[in-house]
């Protein structure tokens, strides 16, 4: 009955947002980065959520999936008593129209290993459901049967830092464009650390860094842009020439349907 109710749900809210459609186009010149990085459109990725502690620190993104649901990275260590902020653009502006958010519960994948980083995912369901508005509405997650060639163009998105030697962060979202790479080829970089769990986007002039975790690789398939992987470990460095490396989520498609669909 919960999963009834639940898509149920979506099929009221998708008449108004539908999931992966921001109503703020994002424009994405290709080849900029995070790192160095290029400003997003504000609103343009309405799906971004800000991880913050009781002081007000941003110390990981995520992923809004339906009104009641984040996903996140297992490894950002989420607590019942950290903030979700939604609909951030620059997060210095405290005037700005924010939605604050308690997570009620968090569930982290029960073969998360903080050694491998494998399974590293988390997901977080809000104590008040999320109201949609051109700022905030989900993103669709990529179904367990979908196919992202090597070399195909995504993005990711976040608040980290813009160089790996700077411990400050932009106050303005900042997006990347990277292709994706075999996990043969991304082996090539990171040998048998990659698993298939695991999937690489990046080592052509982009990256993510510290601070971006747990936030979204998205792309865009039938002009709908699906959350294909979870900002999850890569270089110390934040080296442009070695890929990133994210949680896969066509392989964590089925766990997180039966999380949500359970509580």
């Amino acid at each position: 009955m919960a999963f009834l109710w639940l898509l149920s749900c979506f099929a009221f809210i998708g008449a108004t947002y539908g999931c992966g459609t921001p109503a703020i186009s994002p424009v994405v010149t290709g080849y900029t980065r995070i790192v160095n990085g290029e400003e997003a459109v504000p609103g343009s990725w309405p799906w971004q959520v800000s991880l913050q502690s009781g002081t007000g620190w941003h110390f990981c993104g995520g992923s809004l999936i339906n009104e009641n649901w984040v996903v996140t990275a297992a490894h950002c260590g989420v607590s019942t008593a950290d903030f979700v902020i939604l609909g951030a653009h620059d997060k210095s502006l405290k005037t700005e129209s924010l939605s604050l958010l308690f997570p009620l519960q968090v569930i982290t994948h029960p073969k998360w290993n903080r050694y491998t980083i494998n399974y590293d995912v988390s997901v977080v369901k809000l104590a008040s459901p999320a109201l949609f508005n051109n700022q905030v509405s989900p993103v669709c997650l990529a179904a367990s049967t979908d196919q992202y060639p090597q070399g195909m163009k995504c993005v990711t998105t976040g608040w980290g830092r813009t160089r790996a030697s700077r411990t400050s962060r932009p106050d303005k979202l900042q997006q990347a464009t990277l292709p994706l790479l075999s996990n043969t080829n991304c082996k090539q970089y990171w040998g048998n650390r990659i698993s298939d769990i695991m999937i690489c986007a990046g080592a052509d002039g982009a990256s993510s860094c510290m601070g971006d975790s747990g936030g979204p690789l998205v792309c865009q398939k039938n002009d709908v842009w699906n959350l294909v992987g979870i900002v999850s470990w890569g270089s110390r460095s934040c080296s442009t020439t070695s890929p990133g490396v994210y949680a896969r989520v066509t392989e964590l498609r089925g766990w997180i349907d039966e999380t949500i669909a359970a509580n």
